[in-house]
């Protein structure tokens, strides 16, 4: 039952990513923009500008530039069946090889932002929903709006300003490693990773250490919502029937709080998916500020040039790993309560 549950919701992301790629290649070109000046220049001549326009695929029909870029023309050029993005119209590197690059250091920013942030937030929602009304409660209200009232760019300029410039406790925002220190051979592309499978203990450090700022932004931003979610479904949960069963019955106070945790992670982690979709274009902000050069900065430099293949990649990667998450959450719910996958 639950393979079948799992393939009826990967045939069901596959139908979406199709769908939204297929939207997205014809939105952006009815988007009022001409890429082709942006490449040649607007005094270009007609035999440079149409020349331009060839190389890009541009003076085809619509219709037959989304075959190609489908995979459906092999005979013209690689598509999406063949594995390929396409090609940068500003770089000329392939789409596909430049958000390897990027992505990894995205993801490995929210990611570790959110696992201090889950980490957090899951112990305090469930103190504050044991004791409502307490000071431990009151305390989470005030974070919760204290952490959600600025921006996380905000948040980041101030961190910097207290932590490096004032205390000194952090590094310089000049991003993953010092200026002064050679990366590692790429391998995953996560620093982390790359460090430790290069046997460099010391850049690992170094690493980590370039990334507490922004992960401490993001997890400072992104408990808030967490916070109050845990909390009130913490809080609902505590009132339910089989919670008040299980206390008549005389069962440790500890045991019943993680049963009732049990039932409150459900909402809880669907807001954590939500987020961590959002977050993977949405932290751009935090990256421009630490200067990590992510996926976010990627994507707004690519719509700024109008580069179509980049952008289109960009939100095809974006979207497939957002179904991704949105697939695991499914798999978690169904492990939490085994009637979803009924």
């Amino acid at each position: 039952m639950l393979s079948r549950y799992i393939l009826r919701r990967v045939l069901i992301g596959i139908v979406q990513l199709l769908g939204l790629t297929v939207a997205v290649f014809f939105l952006i070109r009815l988007l009022p923009a001409d890429p082709v000046s942006r490449l040649v220049g607007m005094n270009a001549s007609a035999e440079a500008y149409a020349q331009a326009e060839a190389q890009l695929g541009l003076n085809r029909p619509v219709p037959e530039q989304l075959a190609i870029y489908l995979g459906l023309r092999p005979d013209i050029g690689p598509g999406l069946l063949q594995g390929s993005l396409g090609t940068s119209w500003v770089t000329g590197s392939t789409v596909g090889a430049e958000i390897r690059a990027y992505l990894p250091v995205t993801l490995e920013l929210i990611t570790l932002g959110f696992l201090v942030a889950f980490a957090v937030a899951v112990p305090v929602g469930m103190l504050s929903a044991l004791r409502p009304g307490g000071r431990a409660d009151k305390g989470v209200f005030v974070y919760s709006l204290f952490a959600g009232s600025q921006p996380e760019f905000w948040w980041g300029l101030l961190f910097v300003y207290v932590f490096y410039f004032q205390l000194g406790w952090a590094p310089p925002p000049l991003g993953r490693l010092g200026p002064m220190t050679a990366p590692p051979p790429p391998v995953s592309g996560f620093m982390l990773i790359d460090t430790l499978i290069a046997g460099q203990p010391g850049k690992f450090v170094e690493a980590l250490h370039h990334l507490m700022l922004p992960v401490a932004v993001l997890a400072f931003v992104l408990s808030g919502p967490i916070i109050k979610m845990v909390r009130q479904n913490m809080a609902r949960a505590l009132q339910s029937d089989f919670v008040l069963y299980a206390n008549a019955a005389g069962l440790p106070r500890g045991r019943v709080a993680a049963y009732a945790l049990r039932a409150a992670m459900a909402p809880s982690i669907t807001l954590i998916g939500i987020l961590y979709g959002f977050m993977l274009s949405g932290a751009v902000l935090v990256e421009t500020v630490f200067s990590l050069g992510g996926i976010g900065q990627y994507a707004v430099r690519s719509v700024l040039a109008f580069d179509y293949p980049a952008i289109q990649g960009v939100v095809l990667v974006i979207t497939a790993i957002s179904l991704l998450v949105y697939l695991a959450l499914d798999l978690i719910h169904a492990a939490i309560d085994p009637r979803v996958s009924h």
